[in-house]
């Protein structure tokens, strides 16, 4: 599925300002309009049913749930093209007190986690990068984006969920045995996924490499920590690996690189 989310005019830059300055390839915007939310639904409709099999039922062809009124919608424009191509959505403490609370915790009990998460606590989910854009640059200018609003709303901590697809048993197997104790939360605050996914390691799997998926990698560089055994979500056929970030303890050399504005 390689049809591109267009992008009005108004969404990226007006066509006098297109001319007057130089613009960056890619860049990332709050969504503003109702339009600009919907092209972020769309593709988030087109990568899941690429990436997981998901049929959506809505009459346009569009991923929406009850969260997104709730949520901000941070998108990146490839300004060259004049389209979409990679999108997440943000949802605040304050505003998963409106609603059903965080979208996590229709997956995980987070009680013995989030007593201990002193200060304003931001749910990250539902990203997505369109297939040509997964060389690293589009995630890069998301996570640039989203770690600056991070600091400029001074949150304390990211959470939220990377989906990892279940090819097979024995590959998720091979991914977590990579992960050491000091790449998880403590054990007294570990998340409890509310349908487990858990493989027990073969000899196998323990000397099996396997790449990282490119948006858990992102959240490790980070540096996040896993919140425990993963929740096995069976209309997407994957897993679901919690992360929590204690944004005081971003890497030094991903602030150096990423939070530019700090």
């Amino acid at each position: 599925m390689n049809t591109l989310i267009n992008a009005t005019a108004s969404t990226i830059l007006d066509g006098a300002k297109l001319h007057a300055i130089k613009q960056p390839k890619f860049i990332a915007q709050f969504a503003q309009s109702a339009s600009a939310i919907q092209a972020a639904q769309k593709l988030r409709a087109q990568t899941f049913n690429q990436e997981y099999g998901v049929q959506f039922d809505h009459p346009h062809g569009l991923d929406v749930d009850d969260y997104d009124p709730f949520c901000l919608h941070l998108n990146v424009y490839d300004t060259v093209q004049g389209c979409l191509i990679a999108t997440t959505r943000l949802l605040t403490v304050e505003n998963a007190r409106l609603t059903n609370g965080f979208y996590s915790q229709k997956e995980f009990d987070l009680s013995p986690l989030l007593p201990n998460l002193q200060g304003r606590v931001l749910e990250v989910g539902r990203t997505c990068v369109h297939q040509d854009y997964r060389s690293g640059a589009a995630i890069t200018v998301l996570w640039t984006a989203l770690a600056e609003y991070l600091l400029a709303e001074n949150f304390a901590y990211l959470i939220g969920c990377a989906s990892i697809p279940l090819n097979n048993d024995m590959s998720f197997s091979a991914l977590m045995t990579r992960f050491d104790e000091q790449d998880f939360v403590s054990q007294s605050t570990r998340v409890i996924p509310k349908r487990t996914m858990l493989c027990e390691p073969t000899p196998h799997t323990i000397h099996t490499k396997i790449a990282l998926p490119p948006l858990l990698k992102a959240y490790l560089r980070m540096n996040a920590k896993l919140g425990g055994d993963a929740y096995f979500d069976e209309a997407f056929s994957c897993a679901d690996i919690f992360i929590v970030l204690d944004v005081a303890t971003l890497a030094e050399r991903y602030a150096q690189r990423f939070l530019k504005s700090a």
